[in-house]
């Protein structure tokens, strides 16, 4: 069956500083490409160089003249995120947009961080927040737009207050789900408070829906020997444009949320087709688990003490 294009027009971006996590597969070098193409300058912070490297060229293939390059980063390493913020600190040059959009899902057993935080929520959660947090100087100079990917997994189960590090017990998807619904929860908190103290920057969120990317793929380095097979049937769907969407559709809630001027403050962005798993990027309601502004402020405390910020 033939797909109906789908796509967005983005703004012209010339002199914009952007940082994009995980762009070195995926959604995130999607997102990466087409603000470069936009005329943006795309900074690429990457775990594995080599990966990186690969994604760079393929970018400057796509887009000649663009304006990219590699930082080392790992999510997973407080020591890692203090390294890059204060690399950048040092240029000390503002940054327009930042896409926290790196992420590491349902490892099937428990896994821990470099500082022995359950690999989910240290990753996804806690290495963005340690990130944003000390760049905030360049954010607020460059009155940044932050735009961060969570999930639909974000409107299932909870955070687990008492075990966040899922020490008693484990369950992938359970520790998924809280990874982004804390991350969500940071993330209309930065926003609130920015407004309230002046802060110039606005925060919003996104999710893609459901698509192909290497989340659920085989992922050695996380005990996943083979693919999955919710993500073998996900890429016989996107194959035949059943309700899921593609990787390429998939980035551009995010690009949305980041660039679009109609894109609010605390808004949700993500597919607007059935089931908010495939189709063109809309606004939608905020999932009930992310309303809370006392379960915002609450976990922006829990994160600045296990990430000493």
């Amino acid at each position: 069956m033939p797909r109906t294009t789908i796509d967005i027009a983005l703004p012209d971006l010339s002199g914009k500083r952007a940082v994009v996590t995980g762009a070195s597969d995926g959604i995130g070098l999607g997102i990466a490409t087409r603000l470069a193409a936009a005329g943006a300058e795309v900074l690429m912070p990457v775990r594995n160089p080599r990966k990186g490297e690969s994604a760079l060229a393929g970018i400057r293939r796509e887009v000649p003249d663009a304006k990219v390059s590699l930082r080392p980063l790992d999510l997973g390493s407080l020591a890692s995120v203090a390294a890059l913020s204060t690399a950048l600190l040092d240029e000390g040059r503002p940054i327009h947009l930042l896409v926290n959009n790196a992420g590491v899902m349902t490892p099937p057993d428990r896994q821990t961080t470099a500082d022995g935080f359950e690999l989910q929520f240290g990753t996804n959660h806690l290495g963005h927040f340690a990130l944003v947090t000390r760049l905030l100087p360049l954010l607020r100079a460059g009155r940044a737009r932050v735009t961060s990917q969570i999930s639909i997994a974000a409107n299932r189960n909870a955070i687990n207050w008492d075990d966040v590090n899922w020490q008693r017990s484990y369950d992938g998807m359970r520790a998924y789900s809280q990874s982004k619904i804390a991350f969500g929860l940071f993330g209309l908190e930065l926003d609130r408070r920015s407004e309230a103290g002046g802060w110039g920057i606005t925060s919003n969120l996104c999710h893609p829906g459901i698509a192909p990317t290497s989340l659920l793929a085989a992922r050695p380095e996380i005990g996943r020997g083979q693919d999955t097979m919710g993500v073998r049937w996900i890429r016989a769907l996107s194959a035949r444009g059943i309700l899921v969407g593609t990787v390429r559709t998939a980035q551009l809630p995010a690009l949305y949320a980041a660039t679009s001027p109609e894109a609010r403050r605390g808004g949700l962005y993500g597919p607007s087709g059935p089931g908010h798993l495939g189709g063109p990027p809309a606004e939608q309601k905020l999932y009930g688990r992310l309303r809370s502004p006392e379960d915002a402020r609450r976990i922006w405390q829990v994160s600045e003490e296990l990430t000493g910020g």
